[in-house]
């Protein structure tokens, strides 16, 4: 099922690749299917081990900052990042197909939660069991192919508009600033107006923040691989500043945090901190299904999926399109595939599983699949050491989460979201196709308002352009003396009535009528009310004592207008022999 054994250097007598014995059963194939670990798992070897530890490391430390800061993109307290990023590492590792895939909290599915449960937990913990179930049944009902329907080109809108957003919205922490709106446009407005009342010490380390960020990034990214030549202490220096540039997110939080408890212990207050969380791992227990408040009024599931609305439909949408995306990139550059299905059942049942733990809905990380890939994980075992140092942080380093600086977090998160403001997008839109840049520019700019929105105008815009093909077909007009009609697509029955005017106008109602071959081959099906149509329109040509001809049907169409029993009925296998025929050099048999 993998190519895992393409990737790594495994035992040079054996290949995990190979297709199973002949006398292996259907079952094992079906188990095989559903439990993908059973492919890589009898071939794990010690050297796979030592990659696995190394990138579940190193991806475990990025995870940890990463989690807190978009606990907070997501209106929750900072430890639901945490109890929202472990339990997809080992549920992935049994059914994910992909050995790259990182599973847990993003900033934009966080973004997208947080305009649907209002900053409640139990909202949230609730949403993350139903978008499970809804993922989970359309795996078990193969229904991978409706993520198909939303566009590239809605796809970029979202992710820039996205980026902005969430980037844009952690301004507020990097300034100091409380109590700004959600909204975006009244969160540019107070941003700005309550500039005066910006924290310095928070200015001033948040600034630091994301210089040294964005200087590891940049420093990462220019690193030159010493070549076997070069001196042990060269590749050692390699090594250490590739290491520190690769969990440069950990180590600004750290030293962040050490400066900011510097301050605190002697009593100056110059940084707005993460403040009080939960301690310990969180208890193991289903999701409420409803939820009473502090005045004792009782809020029902029926209430509670009433005010979910749309997310019960966006949300497991948008985490199921992010992370197959990812899996599918991540398997090209590796040489691997993957299967969509099994994909989105392992994310579904992620969600599921990870309600019982107060999760909140994950789903694919693009930044930390891609430090996994690049640290050589082997397989999806990696993800256990990742899980293993969340769970451990939760255990023993709670406490020290206080004095995490809430700009230093912000740091993180604008620069984890700036690669996804895709500005060459629009340019590549524009080259390539320009009506694309259509549904790309109302996602874009809807999302300001409303992401979810954004992502419905979008598809809905891409829908009627798509509709709009269907039903407009290009039909390219040849006179031999006869005409030949081309049609550039299929004839669906929204294409019938501009096929009609079409033959109306060059063919029909012209002074003498026109005989008609029209070349069916891109037709590949028909329905009924084409059927139907075709019937009146052969009537027509009756009448007119002229004759249309079907050139090149496919047997399978052939078989649908026979049903039919179209009077008049006259096709030939090529162009050429409908003008011998029409010219009367020969006849129809």
């Amino acid at each position: 099922m993998f190519g895992f054994g393409q990737l790594r250097d495994p035992d040079p007598d054996m290949d995990v690749t190979s297709p199973l014995p002949a006398t292996s059963s259907c079952s094992c194939r079906t188990l095989q299917s559903w439990f993908p670990v059973l492919s890589w798992l009898p071939h794990y070897n010690l050297r796979w081990l030592q990659m696995d530890l190394v990138a579940g490391l190193t991806v475990g430390l990025t995870t940890v900052p990463q989690a807190l800061a978009y606990a907070e993109v997501a209106g929750l307290p900072v430890q639901y990042g945490l109890y929202s990023a472990f339990m997809g590492c080992f549920i992935y590792c049994v059914f994910g197909t992909s050995k790259d895939v990182t599973l847990g909290p993003t900033a934009i599915m966080s973004l997208l939660c947080a305009s649907y449960m209002g900053s409640d937990p139990v909202y949230a913990v609730l949403l993350s069991f139903l978008c499970g179930s809804i993922q989970a049944a359309m795996a078990i009902l193969r229904l991978g192919f409706l993520l198909d329907f939303i566009s590239y080109p809605v796809i970029k809108g979202f992710t820039c508009a996205a980026a902005i957003t969430i980037g844009f919205g952690q301004v507020k922490n990097i300034f100091g600033l409380k109590n700004i709106p959600q909204q975006f446009v009244l969160q540019v407005y107070y941003t700005f107006h309550r500039i005066p009342e910006a924290r310095l010490g928070d200015v001033v380390l948040g600034l630091s923040c994301l210089a040294l960020l964005v200087s590891l990034t940049w420093m990462k990214t220019d690193l030159v691989s010493p070549s076997p030549e070069h001196p042990t202490y060269v590749k050692v220096a390699h090594g250490l500043v590739w290491g520190c540039a690769t969990i440069r997110n950990v180590l600004v939080v750290i030293m962040a945090s050490c400066v900011a408890f510097s301050f605190e212990i002697s009593n100056h207050h110059y940084f707005t901190l993460t403040g009080q969380t939960a301690k310990g791992l969180p208890p193991f227990k289903p999701p409420a299904f409803s939820e009473t408040k502090a005045n004792g009024t009782i809020i029902y599931f029926k209430e509670i999926v009433l005010d979910l609305g749309g997310g019960l439909a966006v949300i497991p949408l948008m985490g199921l399109l992010e992370s197959i995306a990812i899996s599918k990139a991540f398997g090209s550059q590796n040489g691997y595939r993957i299967d969509t299905n099994q994909e989105l059942f392992a994310i579904g049942l992620t969600n599921i599983m990870g309600s019982f733990v107060s999760a909140y809905p994950v789903t694919g990380s693009f930044g930390r699949t891609a430090v996994n890939s690049q640290t050589g994980v082997c397989t999806p075992a990696g993800g256990v050491v990742t899980g293993v140092i969340v769970l451990l942080s939760l255990a023993f380093l709670m406490p020290v989460f206080y004095y995490i600086p809430k700009a230093s977090l912000a740091a993180v998160i604008i620069c984890a979201v700036a690669p996804m403001a895709d500005w060459r997008a629009p340019l590549q839109l524009w080259r390539v196709r320009k009506l694309d840049l259509l549904p790309f520019m109302v996602t874009f700019l809807v999302s300001f308002w409303e992401v979810q929105y954004g992502i419905v105008g979008g598809v809905l815009v891409s829908g009627a352009m798509l509709l709009y093909h269907m039903a407009r077909p290009h039909i390219e007009v040849h006179d031999h003396g006869v005409l030949v009609m081309d049609l550039d697509s299929g004839l669906n029955f929204p294409a019938t009535e501009h096929l009609n005017q079409v033959i109306y106008s060059q063919a029909l109602h012209v002074s003498p009528p026109r005989c008609v071959v029209l070349n069916c081959h891109h037709i590949s099906s028909v329905d009924c009310t084409v059927v139907h149509e075709l019937k009146d329109l052969l009537k027509q040509f009756r009448l007119r004592n002229v004759s249309l001809v079907f050139s090149g049907l496919k047997n399978s169409v052939l078989e649908v207008l026979l049903a039919g029993d179209l009077p008049g009925l006259k096709y030939t296998d090529s162009i050429e022999t409908a003008l011998q025929i029409l010219s009367g050099n020969t006849h129809f048999d």
